[in-house]
């Protein structure tokens, strides 16, 4: 089982497009009380960074995935992470673990330490480092997880650390739940993802915590593939959303007292089947484009779904986007379109004075999702969140239906002729060559 938060998988294509044509459109717009710009930061100039933790403690030699070894399953797949990574990405691998062998807690408790620096990756030395790891000593992860965030060192822009452990923390304190908890506190846009090669609830349990604690994923692997393709994809998703960092807003039950949102990318936090309300000023001949992808961080219960919808201010259904899923995805997502239109139904290309002179129409975007968690799992915080706004230029009207009509006739008629001119031909030439068969 797989659970996740973004990225960008559905959200992909809609995403872009929603985020790229955004910031024309602030002027005017107002944005959340709380917030300092209207949600749409420009990008950072940073690359973005990745921190690998890899835990070569001693039960790493355990031969439970597919008859490997943990370890060396782990090494395979760095070495195929190493040669994807992209040009841009700084890449860096911190161990935990690797290199005291000793029965000395003390001292097995600080065995954490930088085995490739972050930075541009020379694939070659990367790869003879990993290759000389050899499972060793105890599971520092608290520890790790601190030292991983001074790798990465601060900035504007989102930095990853991807935890792979087959084991809960053996050196507490600190627990690593709290460390999680306090990078997060500190508003350093940090994000850690885990993934656990062993299957303990208790391990579980830690993993998905630390996660929670900082909008990140949770991945059970269970096959040196799938740990291949999900740190492929988080060292992707950390290169495909570095360069806009969600402003954190909060959604309300109600229309009301929505925050009011301009275009941008806004992060939330939604409970288990909850409503969460904001609100959008739209301008005459303007459309609305909104998004919302929901991070499945934590174990549900199958067949669920999520809902988008945009209503007026008195809570009339405008349009809807719903999605669903049977706990096969770790996020899940949709999107909708709607525009201010005119008496006909269609949007004018060029709106006239009295549409200009018209007031904003307050439509409210509605996040709501039917999701329940597993047996056990906290339900606390929210299912994290990422709500998308952008304001485009509605499209024009489409031309009049008579005139579409009309092109319709002559092409129908074009196509009659034709056939009635190819059947006349044939059919005579049928007949001549009957002719000169009789006469023969």
């Amino acid at each position: 089982m797989t659970t996740g938060r973004r990225p960008k998988t559905r959200l992909g294509s809609l995403l872009a497009a929603l985020a790229i044509t955004g910031a024309s459109l602030l002027l005017g717009l107002p944005a959340h009380a709380d917030e300092p710009s209207a949600g749409a930061p420009s990008a950072p100039k940073e690359a973005p960074r990745v921190d690998l933790i890899l835990d070569v403690s001693g039960s790493m030699t355990a031969t439970d995935i597919q008859g490997k070894s943990r370890i060396s399953v782990a090494q395979q797949s760095l070495n195929e992470v190493i040669d994807a990574l992209p040009a841009e990405t700084e890449f860096g691998i911190r161990t935990l673990g690797a290199t005291y062998p000793g029965n000395d807690k003390n001292l097995g408790c600080q065995d954490t330490k930088v085995l490739f620096p972050v930075g541009k990756t020379n694939k070659v030395e990367a790869k003879t480092a990993v290759a000389t790891l050899r499972p060793t000593g105890w599971t520092p992860m608290g520890l790790a997880l601190r030292g991983a965030a001074q790798d990465l060192g601060k900035g504007d822009a989102t930095r990853r650390i991807v935890l792979i452990t087959d084991g809960e923390d053996t050196c507490t304190p600190p627990d690593p739940c709290d460390v999680a908890r306090e990078l997060a506190s500190q508003g350093i846009h940090l994000v850690v993802d885990t993934l656990g090669l062993a299957h303990d609830d208790k391990t579980r349990q830690q993993l998905l915590c630390i996660a929670n604690a900082t909008g990140g994923t949770y991945t059970d692997v269970r096959t040196p593939q799938q740990l291949t393709d999900k740190v492929k994809q988080l060292v992707d998703r950390s290169n495909d959303t570095y360069t806009v960092n969600p402003v954190k807003t909060s959604g309300t039950d109600k229309c009301e007292s929505a925050p009011v949102l301009a275009p941008g990318v806004y992060s939330d936090r939604e409970k288990f089947s909850e409503h969460r309300v904001y609100k959008v000023p739209v301008k005459a001949g303007q459309e609305l484009r909104a998004s919302v992808s929901v991070s499945l961080d934590r174990a549900v219960n199958r067949d669920y779904g999520v809902l988008l919808q945009a209503t007026s201010a008195a809570g009339q259904e405008l349009v809807r986007g719903t999605d669903a899923g049977s706990s096969r995805t770790d996020v899940i997502s949709t999107g909708l379109r709607w525009s201010t239109d005119d008496s006909k139904g269609y949007v004018t290309a060029s709106p006239t004075s009295s549409a200009k002179d018209k007031p904003d129409t307050n439509v409210c975007l509605v996040v709501s999702n039917s999701l329940a968690p597993q047996s056990g799992v906290q339900a606390d915080p929210g299912m994290p969140l990422e709500l998308t706004v952008d304001l485009a230029s509605a499209s024009p009207a489409p031309e009049g239906a008579a005139m579409g009509l009309g092109r319709g006739w002559i092409l129908l008629l074009t196509l009659t002729l034709a056939g009635l001119a190819f059947g006349l031909v044939f059919g005579w030439i049928a007949r001549w060559r009957i002719a000169v068969w009789r006469e023969n």
